[in-house]
């Protein structure tokens, strides 16, 4: 069949991409499209052609699934806030869940292990609870959005479905007082312009709120003025900080803050115990979803009061002082300085004793503790997306810790890992996904790896 870019025809959706495009196949050659379930009979637009695949975009909709959730604005899906917004929660969950399936099949050692079914909200939407907004000018005006996918187009968005409600309405109030002291918004074509982004992070627990102004320079004319009204209206605030960041980079935050009110941290609480959260802390977004996740882990760790723990990616110790009381040591490692101070702040605030951080990476820190004497019986682990590094995996088992508690965002280095562990005498056992990120294709799990008898 010959193809030619933005010829319309009609074609039948047959599955869906990891990242959730609808496909549709053409004497085997693959359009992806965007917004599009299995099962649908549509009309497209073809927008780009390669020479393996395409691209497509919806003119019209002839037959819809009825798996389809017509409730979702459109923007959202376009932004990625919610790219899988336009799918039924239920079949939402089961996509997950198949993802991670179809992924073990691809290894052979590991293609028999079970995975459960993904543990869901009751509410899925209004659970994250920190966002990072962009700032720009639209038409002239300045704006608070999200940008399109695969490009810096800010789209204005005032109701951003998954974040926590409170967060959106101090996004908007910040929007209206940069307006009313007609601060610039920053334009990353002209390098020009003032304010960048604004952070929020809420507590769902505690109710603080923390609010970050990402400027390109330190003065900001009246921000006394603004930072004012702005607790004034949200008495909640217990800190507004500045992040001063004038270069082109991809990271929201340079490592230049400064307190504009308050003071530089909120607290906040997870499994009964206390954290306090700074503006660079790894968090976990949905804390309703992550305390789940986290009882699964401890359930498939079955601790004992004699187990020896290493906490490898420790972040701010929310997940190793979750089992702090049942066990007899917990090692944490992490290679941000900050966050391993927290944890230890986050230790004396719970009353625990029996902690021990350091500053690393977890590969050069392990075999460092194994000299010293530690003998670990069981590791949890929760790296970046990026997985382990082979020295750890190697490292780790050759301290033959009956048990691998193994949390991850991301299925693929998940199961490479896991089958690397499957080379040194460990075998994966059992999955559970838990859904951290409702309406979006990303897929959270904790999976449990064990000796081999």
């Amino acid at each position: 069949m010959n193809l030619e870019k933005n010829q319309t025809l009609i074609v039948e959706i047959i599955d869906l991409t990891h990242e959730g495009l609808g496909v549709a196949k053409l004497e085997r050659y693959p359009l992806f499209i965007e917004n599009a379930l299995p099962g649908e009979i549509v009309e497209v637009l073809i927008m780009k052609l390669g020479k393996k695949f395409g691209f497509a975009k919806v003119v019209k909709y002839l037959e819809k699934s009825d798996k389809r959730n017509d409730e979702i604005e459109v923007a959202l899906l376009r932004t990625g806030i919610a790219d899988l917004g336009h799918l039924a929660y239920p079949q939402q969950l089961e996509f997950k869940r198949q993802q991670i399936v179809n992924l073990l099949k691809k290894t052979s050692q590991l293609a028999s292990v079970d995975v459960a079914k993904t543990i869901g909200m009751a509410q899925p939407f209004a659970y994250r609870n920190k966002a990072q907004i962009p700032v720009r000018k639209v038409d002239g005006v300045l704006q608070t959005g999200f940008f399109r996918k695969h490009s810096h187009d800010l789209v204005p968005i005032e109701n951003y479905y998954i974040q926590d409600k409170v967060i959106d309405q101090i996004v908007l109030k910040c929007r209206d007082l940069f307006r009313k002291f007609n601060l610039k918004a920053y334009d990353e074509q002209a390098k020009t312009g003032l304010i960048k982004n604004v952070v929020v992070r809420r507590g769902r627990y505690s109710g603080e709120v923390m609010v970050v102004i990402v400027s390109t320079k330190p003065k900001i004319f009246r921000i006394d003025e603004l930072v004012h009204e702005l607790v004034a209206a949200f008495p909640a605030i217990k800190s507004v900080m500045q992040n001063i960041h004038p270069f082109m980079t991809n990271n929201i935050f340079s490592s230049e803050f400064q307190i504009l009110y308050g003071q530089d941290f909120i607290t906040d609480s997870l499994l009964g115990n206390q954290f306090k959260i700074n503006a660079l802390s790894f968090y976990q977004v949905n804390t309703e979803m992550a305390e789940i996740l986290y009882q699964k882990a401890i359930e498939l760790a079955n601790l004992q009061v004699d187990d020896v723990v290493i906490d490898a990616y420790c972040g701010i110790g929310t997940i190793g002082q979750s089992i702090a009381k049942c066990v007899q040591h917990v090692y944490g490692v992490e290679i941000v300085p900050e966050a391993i101070i927290n944890a230890q702040e986050n230790g004396i605030l719970n009353g625990l004793n029996n902690l021990t951080y350091e500053v690393g990476r977890a590969e050069d820190i392990l075999p460092k503790w194994i000299n010293e004497g530690i003998k670990p019986s069981v590791f949890i682990i929760d790296p970046p997306r990026k997985g382990l590094a082979e020295s750890f995996i190697q490292a780790s088992a050759a301290t033959s810790p009956e048990k691998i508690v193994y949390v991850s965002c991301n299925p693929a280095t998940f199961i490479r890992d896991a089958a690397l562990y499957n080379q040194f005498g460990y075998q994966l056992k059992q999955i559970i996904p838990v859904d951290l990120f409702p309406q979006t294709k990303h897929v959270e799990l904790v999976g449990l790896i064990t000796k081999k008898k």
